[in-house]
Formats: C-alpha cells, sequence, structure tokens
C-alpha cells in the first residue's frame, strides 16, 4: 500500500462519517456507507458445491491464466490481510478464513513480517509478544516460535482452502533491513524460507511492496537475492513482485524477469490501462491485479474507495486479460478495533457478484478488444492517468471462438457491436454488477451478420450507470 495512505484514512474515513463522499459521475451514484453499520446489498452468491482447487498453482497451457494441479483454470478473487499473522490469533484467523471462503475467496496476501508501515509493531512482534528474529534486524537468526506461527497461519488458510500470496520481506518496512543485512544474508534468509515452505502447496511468493527503490541497483540486487535463494531450493512455487505506487508491473523490472511467473499489475489509476500494459508485456506470463483502491480508502484523493470505484476496477480488470485480483479492505489489512464489524461489506458481495458472473463462463479465454473490432462504436476515451470515475472507457472481450463476447460499460451509453464475431446466433442480456441479476435484451437471439447497437434500459439496482453486456452463442 502506498505511503500516502496512512495521511489520506483518517481524512476520507472522517469524510465517510459525515457522508461525505460519494461515486462520483463516472460509475453510478452508490451511497457511501459508514465503517461500522449495517451493510445492505443482498446476499452474496451461494459457494455451496464449488470446486475446490488443488494447489499449487501454476501457469496454465496458454501462459495467460493460472491452472491448479488438475490444470482448471484458477480465477484469483483475493483480499489483502497483510498483517494478519502479527495482528490475529489463530482463532481470529481462523474465522477470518472462514468468512472468506464462504463469500468465494481463495487467495490472500500476508505479509510474513510486519512492522508498522503494514499495521503492526516497530519490532516486528506478533499481538502477544512473539519477535521474528531472536537477534532483532539479523536475518540470519529466524525465531522458531514466531515462524511457527507463520506456519501455523498458512495451514489454517490451506484449512478453507485459500492460497497465500505469501511476501517474504515486504519492502514498504523492511528495506531498510535488508539492506543492513547485505545481498548474501538476504539471499540465505530465501534458502531458509525455500527449505521451510517448500511443501506447503497453497503458496505464492509475493516479493516487494511499494518497492519504489527498485530502479537502485543495490536494492534492487538485495530483494531480488531473497527471490533467488527461494527459488534455487523451492521449485514448486511461482513468484511475483509488487513494484511502485501509483502505476508498476513486475515485468516493467528487468531483473525479475528470470524470477517472476505472475505479473502484478498495481495501480490506482484506471486499472485496465495497467493491466493491458502488463498484458501486452509477455505472453507466457499471466497478470493479475495485485493491489488498487481499497474500500473505505483513497489514494490520490480523487476516488474514494466505495462501491462504484472498485466495481470499476474489478470489471475493467477482468476484460483487460487478467487471471484475477486482490481486493483490499482497510479494516482487514490492519485489522484494527472493530474490524469484525467491517468484514462482509458491499465490495466484498460485489465482489462475489463478480465471480459469479465469470466463473461460470469461460473467463480464461477471454482476449481483450484492444482495437475495438468487436465493440466497434460507443467505447469511450482510453486514460492511463487521473480518476478512475472520471473514466467512461469501456473493456471489451471476446473468446477466439466466438461463443461469447462480453463489455462492461461504466456509464450508460449506446454501444454497437459487430455480431458477426460471434458464432452463430447470440442470446444477450444485461449483467447488473450491483446485485448479480440478468435482464434479457429484446430482440434476443441475434444474428450474426452486421453491426447491432445495445442500450442500456436505465440504471442499475444502485442507481448507477454501470452494466455487463453478455453475449453468448448458441450451444455456449
Amino acid at each position: 500500500m502506498s505511503g500516502t495512505r496512512g495521511f489520506l484514512i483518517f481524512i476520507f474515513l472522517a469524510l465517510v462519517l459525515l457522508g461525505g463522499c460519494s461515486g462520483g459521475s463516472g460509475a453510478g451514484s452508490d451511497t457511501t456507507q459508514a465503517p461500522g453499520t449495517t451493510h445492505a446489498l443482498g446476499p452474496a452468491p451461494s459457494t455451496a458445491g464449488a470446486y475446490t482447487p488443488v494447489y499449487p498453482v501454476k501457469v496454465g497451457p496458454t501462459g495467460r491464466y493460472l491452472v491448479d494441479q488438475n490444470n482448471v483454470a484458477f480465477m484469483i478473487v483475493g483480499d489483502a490481510p497483510q498483517s494478519l499473522i502479527v495482528n490475529l490469533s489463530e482463532a481470529d484467523a481462523d474465522a477470518y478464513f472462514a468468512d472468506r471462503q464462504a463469500n468465494g475467496f481463495n487467495a490472500a496476501w500476508i505479509n510474513l513480517l510486519c512492522d508498522t508501515y503494514t499495521g503492526g509493531r516497530s519490532d516486528g512482534s506478533t499481538y502477544d509478544g512473539i519477535i521474528p528474529f531472536t537477534t532483532p534486524g539479523d536475518l540470519s537468526t529466524p525465531n522458531p516460535a514466531y515462524f511457527q506461527r507463520v506456519d501455523d497461519m498458512i495451514n489454517l488458510a490451506a484449512k478453507h482452502n485459500i492460497t497465500v500470496f505469501l511476501d517474504p520481506i515486504e519492502t514498504g518496512g523492511w528495506l531498510a533491513t535488508l539492506e543492513y543485512n547485505g545481498a548474501a544474508k538476504a539471499y540465505n534468509y530465501g534458502l531458509y524460507l525455500g527449505n521451510r515452505y517448500r511443501s506447503f502447496p497453497n503458496i505464492v511468493w509475493l516479493n516487494g511492496n511499494d518497492f519504489q527503490t527498485w530502479t537502485n541497483p543495490a536494492d534492487d540486487a538485495d530483494v531480488t537475492a531473497v527471490a533467488s535463494g527461494i527459488k534455487a531450493v523451492d521449485p514448486n512455487h511461482i513468484q511475483t513482485v509488487e513494484l511502485n505506487y501509483e502505476a508498476s508491473s513486475s515485468l516493467d523490472d528487468p531483473n525479475w524477469a528470470p524470477l517472476v511467473s505472475l505479473n502484478a499489475a498495481y495501480t490506482y489509476y484506471p486499472t485496465y490501462a495497467e493491466v493491458l500494459h502488463a498484458y501486452n508485456q509477455s505472453t507466457s506470463v499471466p497478470v493479475f491485479l495485485v493491489e488498487a483502491n481499497y474500500e473505505f480508502e483513497n489514494n490520490t484523493g480523487m476516488d474514494y474507495g466505495n462501491p462504484a470505484t472498485l466495481r470499476l476496477q474489478e470489471y475493467w480488470t477482468m476484460l483487460s486479460g487478467a487471471t484475477g485480483q486482490l481486493y483490499g479492505n482497510h479494516y482487514t489489512w490492519t485489522f484494527t478495533t472493530g474490524w469484525q464489524s467491517d468484514l462482509d461489506t458491499p465490495g466484498v458481495a460485489q465482489l462475489s457478484y463478480m465471480k459469479a458472473l465469470f466463473a461460470s463462463r469461460p473467463w480464461y479465454n477471454l482476449v481483450p478488444d484492444q482495437n475495438h473490432t468487436v465493440v466497434t462504436a460507443g467505447y469511450g476515451t482510453f486514460s492511463s492517468t487521473g480518476s478512475l470515475n472520471s473514466s467512461d472507457y469501456l473493456t471489451a472481450a471476446r473468446t477466439p471462438d466466438g461463443a461469447l463476447v462480453m463489455a462492461y460499460m461504466p456509464t450508460i451509453r449506446t454501444i454497437t457491436v459487430d455480431m458477426s464475431k460471434l458464432s452463430g446466433p447470440a442470446t444477450a442480456q444485461w449483467y447488473d454488477p450491483t446485485n448479480g441479476t440478468y435482464t434479457a435484451i429484446s430482440g434476443s437471439p441475434f444474428a450474426t451478420t452486421g453491426m447491432q447497437q445495445f442500450t442500456p434500459s436505465g440504471n442499475n439496482n444502485a442507481g448507477g450507470g454501470d452494466w455487463v453486456l453478455v453475449l453468448e452463442a448458441s450451444g455456449i
């Protein structure tokens, strides 16, 4: 998370409590709710009978998405409980993971080491006083009691079918420790971690975190040394790295290219821009959205993390070639007092609606419509910076077989679709991302010839203008 986040959090939480932050004109008019209030968005879709992934995950056959050990496509739907290891008891962690599993989450970003930068304590200790190193700041002295706690937390996540995006030494708060120890000790620390955790199935190694100085060769060498040490003894788990805010992707740094198998897009701006940038960097390294604006926070002063902002991020991401994303919530990355009251929020429900829409379809085969050959008019204006809520850009994608076309529009307008891109008569529906319901489009099914215009009939259930157009060829 951004170093600006702490300053902006209290300002915008104060505004929320006064009822002062709304979605902005671009994404609709969802009412922002104060933390701790009753959240009403309707129940999240049931996950009963859902497929249980067999971990660890790996890169799939096309290089565009992840799969589990049965080669079943794995869409990352994750939270970012970064301070969980140091701030929660095992009982509380178990309850947290159970809640996230019930809401359809399958991933969680957790920092192995956590200090004040990520909601912990200055000495890196747990809530009950266990420090990570017997000699403070010396990476060569791991404390067995602390790492047993880490083991237990990862096993609790596994119990609830959640893969842990485990940050071995996050760089927002621990870079100075890496610099003090140097690359050789950093590499040996990586060896220790790789040996300890190579048999844990539910891990993806997530390096970095607000790594603003990766262009400094010495800093980059220290951080890559940890990852290299892990990789030398742990071939079982893929790795990624989060570089700098306010926009970056893992492959922006060529030194990480030999280490990462998953490209982490990080942005506080319209997510389609950075996700597409990462998507176009490689045909063999899938992209996911590692971090964007969190619920109940504001990183740039432009976009408060309310339901409308979160929807923009989520649907833009999934229709720009991503293999999934991590959601974030102020209360579940810091675990501040009262976090349990802000666990099942509107953002969590909406993420479940997003998952329900995509998981029931071949999302992993969707190819972004970057050249506007599918949606040929009404797609708005592309912007790589600025406010999300000021962007009207439509993201669309199509499967190569022409069986499926999907388009997310932030505002109500008429769009034109080239129906020849569908492989057969197309059933057309509008999907409401605020409550997970469908509306059949009059005239459906449509022939696979010519240009067809589509216009939503009005605002969505939350009073906003964003909708998802779903076109499915007969027989899908």
